[in-house]
């Protein structure tokens, strides 16, 4: 009897986490749906503001006045001190996700420092920094947590803006990428490194000796200088909503995994159960039919 004690225990502890793997997948599923409208309505704006800032790019250097005055959008002629921002999850029980984020950095890092550059880390998320810092200690220069906790706002992505314009006015890097988890479905999130600063744009080649047929007020220089703060901060609050719903549908997927391994494990013992108490049961009834036809 033991044994079937055993046996029910573990049962009755399967069902109970199962219970709570159902009721995060619930949660996970209420948030992505939240996550995922606020991603896909940030993808447009980000990509139209970064046309514009091509756009205004291009047709200033078309009259050479691209120079050391965005310092966003060319740099400051060097490449050798790479500021490496990675997003990641504050929380766990969300499949691998973490895991191939730290991965893909990794070999990011392992890339620059083989062609001889400096890195610096900066971890938004406490999952990259937790699994960064034995390895990679010296290196991050920054860390922020709690941001994926709740709904992630726009005044998030001014302050990390902020910070990371700071270190770059004090020639802490020369070239930001960041990494994050682009979401595509609910189990489908792809690991993507993207440069910030300098800004990636598109020059237009054919824009030579063409007029912009729009016209500036005060000025295409003045309004590139306060877009490409803006650029920024818009591309970073894309890249934490991209995070964000990618951290709430690989979570979903997950517990879904997890409950659905917890009814099959609630299956097997329980048809364990039943086969030892029925052995059990058996046993005792040849022990008292022996007894019987003894007397």
């Amino acid at each position: 009897m033991a044994n079937l004690k055993t046996l029910k225990t573990r049962i009755k502890s399967v069902k109970s986490t199962q219970k709570m793997t159902k009721a995060m997948k619930m949660v996970a599923a209420s948030r992505l749906k939240r996550a995922k409208q606020m991603v896909e309505a940030s993808r447009p704006y980000a990509e139209k503001i970064q046309e514009m800032v091509s756009g205004l790019a291009s047709n200033i250097s078309t009259r050479g006045n691209l120079n050391e005055k965005f310092p966003l959008l060319t740099g400051k002629g060097k490449g050798e001190t790479h500021l490496i921002v990675i997003f990641s999850s504050d929380r766990g029980l969300c499949g691998g996700l973490n895991s191939a984020t730290v991965k893909f950095a990794k070999h990011r890092i392992n890339d620059l420092v083989s062609e001889g550059r400096e890195v610096k880390i900066f971890c938004v998320g406490r999952k990259a920094y937790e699994q960064l810092k034995s390895t990679y200690g010296n290196q991050v220069v920054d860390h922020v947590f709690g941001i994926f906790k709740g709904v992630v706002d726009y005044k998030i992505a001014q302050n990390l803006s902020e910070k990371i314009s700071n270190l770059f006015a004090q020639n802490q890097f020369d070239i930001c990428d960041v990494i994050y988890s682009k979401f595509k479905s609910a189990i489908v999130q792809e690991q993507v490194c993207k440069q910030l600063i300098p800004a990636e744009i598109s020059f237009n080649k054919n824009a030579a000796n063409l007029e912009s047929p729009m016209s500036y007020e005060p000025g295409e220089e003045e309004v590139l200088s306060e877009l490409l703060p803006k650029n920024l901060t818009i591309q970073l609050y894309n890249e934490l909503l991209e995070n964000s719903a990618s951290e709430q549908g690989a979570r979903m997927a997950a517990m879904e995994a997890a409950s659905n391994n917890a009814g099959k494990m609630i299956k097997n013992l329980t048809l364990v159960y039943n086969r030892t108490r029925q052995a059990n049961i058996t046993k005792e009834l040849i022990d008292i039919i022996s007894g019987a036809n003894a007397v």
